[in-house]
């Protein structure tokens, strides 16, 4: 990773923790390489995030964060480390670097196939269009509520 120094915010509470990282990486340019979500620190979530850059913007990332952390919640400390040393760099913080996750691919509007199951809505909706501009279905009235009721009821009577 190669880290020219390495800054660490440690809060109580994710909330914190971002409103920290957020500061910090407004205020000089630094990069978030990682974060440490630790249970039980004084009963609560404890969060770390790690920052690289040159030393001079650490610094100044660090401080900003610890002053908008004291803002929002609880600050447990703060650190700035110039010049990690490379055992510190592969074997302990390399467990705790952010992982890179691909952005989400755009849905494309090419048309596919269509399946069996959509020919069928359709076919209906064809249907019901083709009904709507036949001429002899438009003079044909449309049964009232009562005249149904009494359809159904005559239909009974046969049954039986």
């Amino acid at each position: 990773m190669n880290v020219k120094a390495l800054g660490l915010i440690e809060t109580i509470g994710y909330t914190t923790a971002v409103t920290a990282a957020d500061a910090a990486v407004k205020a000089a340019d630094v990069e978030i390489i990682g974060m440490e979500k630790v249970i039980g620190v004084r009963g609560y979530v404890g969060v770390t995030i790690h920052l690289t850059g040159d030393v001079a913007a650490v610094t100044s990332a660090v401080e900003a964060g610890k002053e908008q952390a004291e803002l929002v919640g609880e600050l447990i400390s703060t650190e700035v480390i110039p010049r990690l040393h490379s055992d510190v760099d592969e074997k302990l913080l390399s467990k705790f670097l952010l992982k890179n996750e691909p952005k989400p691919k755009k849905k494309t509007t090419a048309k596919k196939k269509a399946s069996s199951n959509e020919t069928k809505p359709k076919a209906q909706a064809e249907k019901t269009k083709a009904k709507q501009n036949d001429p002899a279905a438009k003079s044909k009235p449309n049964p009232s509520l009562e005249e149904q009721a009494g359809e159904s009821d005559e239909n009974d009577g046969k049954k039986a």
